[in-house]
């Protein structure tokens, strides 16, 4: 077994949050009812939880996700119009090549890959 983190993130529309994240590339592994697992097949793995009512107000939505992918941009054009800056993906000034999305439940996700910061 390999050494990985998985993050459980909470939704409160489980079926919302599950069609967003296959936009991104991952798919149902596991299905619970009110606990889906999500694995995109390369590494990527995400535990979906059901909350309802969370969060009470979805801009406060406080956690985050950062997928680390070689092809920035093919995953990009697959999402396009959810990108939250009209301009990402771009090149950061801390060495990435990045866009942001904000799931369902508001939580931030952002999609890039380390950059030589030049």
């Amino acid at each position: 077994m390999n050494h990985h983190v998985v993050a459980i993130v909470p939704s409160s529309d489980l079926d919302a949050s599950e069609a967003f994240y296959r936009r991104l590339g991952f798919e149902v592994a596991s299905d619970y009812g009110h606990y889906r697992i999500l694995a995109d097949g390369r590494g990527w793995h995400l535990h979906l939880n059901h909350m309802p009512g969370w969060p009470r107000h979805i801009e406060d939505n406080p956690f985050g996700l950062y997928l680390y992918v070689d092809d920035v941009d093919a995953l990009a054009d697959q999402v396009r119009e959810l990108i939250i800056e009209p301009d990402a993906p771009k090149a950061r000034h801390w060495g990435t090549y990045e866009f942001s999305l904000s799931d369902p439940s508001g939580l931030l996700v952002r999609v890039g890959r380390v950059i030589d910061p030049a």
